[in-house]
């Protein structure tokens, strides 16, 4: 738990910088807070003691942007600069997240959270924001992929991963994957395009158009119908769109999602589609990733599968 929480937070977060923490339990009259420097926060006995009150019931967040240094309190005034975008997925998860990946509107998140079954917390690494750019921005993604509009705010917490999230019965620990390294800028968020707002769906193409990622998507299906080899198919995809921040990440979830809507297609039950998933990811993901990738690409490649027979 202690090594999960802690590359979140130095990947965040800069050396020297006030961060603030946030601990909120059903039991306690009103939540603790806490205002510590990066070094503090993630040195053991610390951490010890954030561990503690987690498996003690209370929840643990941590400000998603740095503190002036000499801060009291997480107030709007104390945040010292913007480093985060962020948008807080609580409904149709799975689908919502696909759309947001698949978006040419914006571009890929540095980190994405599992904060519960089918919720997600994503979070883009910026730099040039002012507080009033990020918090239109913040407003646009949230109209735009279905996420919780009160998310708009500077001082706004996240959960943090490794930790547990205490409001489900057995407690849900969060987890993490890092799609990208990237720091992004307002110019790569281009939410105006009169296409949005997406609604957490997909944007609408014009007839006969197609993206580069509807094209990959096509070939891939094509490719694996024909018995390809989904590694060579990946190696290949991932060398193709070397325009992508992470162009391996973006190969082996296409062709993972392709596989488990052609597996789905053909009548494997869902459990089998996620085993066959981890499987194939096992020697290539963080063990605490691959089974937990495994079963949301499954779940939404199923959802796709719903949504056309409906349609």
């Amino acid at each position: 738990m202690s090594q999960t929480a802690q590359e979140f937070l130095t990947r965040c977060f800069a050396p020297g910088e006030t961060i603030a923490f946030l601990l909120r339990s059903e039991s306690a009259d009103r939540p603790g807070q806490r205002i510590v420097r990066l070094e503090q926060a993630i040195a053991p006995a610390y951490f010890r003691w954030l561990a503690h009150e987690n498996h003690s019931g209370a929840n643990i967040y941590v400000a998603a942007n740095p503190l002036r240094s000499g801060s009291r309190r997480r107030t709007k005034d104390s945040i010292a600069l913007v480093r985060h975008l962020y948008i807080d997925i609580d409904t149709n998860g799975e689908a919502r997240m696909a759309a947001l990946r698949a978006s040419d509107a914006v571009p890929l998140p540095t980190t994405i959270l599992a904060t519960s079954p089918g919720k997600y917390q994503a979070l883009w690494r910026v730099d040039g924001f002012d507080f009033e750019q990020q918090e239109a921005t913040l407003k646009q993604l949230a109209i735009a992929f279905g996420g919780d509009p009160a998310c708009t705010d500077c001082n706004r917490v996240l959960r943090i991963p490794g930790f547990l999230n205490q409001k489900y019965s057995p407690a849900h620990r969060v987890s993490v994957e890092y799609p990208c390294d990237c720091i992004w800028n307002p110019g790569d968020f281009r939410l105006n395009n009169a296409a949005l707002p997406l609604c957490g769906i997909a944007r609408r193409m014009q007839p006969g158009k197609h993206t580069h990622s509807e094209e990959d998507w096509a070939w891939v299906l094509d490719e694996l119908a024909h018995g390809k080899d989904a590694a060579k198919l990946t190696h290949t995809l991932a060398s193709r769109r070397a325009d992508k921040p992470n162009p391996l990440y973006y190969a082996q979830r296409t062709v993972d999602m392709a596989s488990a809507r052609l597996w789905l297609l053909e009548g494997a039950p869902i459990d089998d589609v996620i085993t066959m998933l981890e499987e194939r990811r096992r020697f290539e993901l963080p063990a605490a990733l691959y089974s937990s990738r495994a079963r949301e690409i499954a779940t939404t490649a199923n959802r796709m599968i719903a949504r056309s027979k409906i349609a």
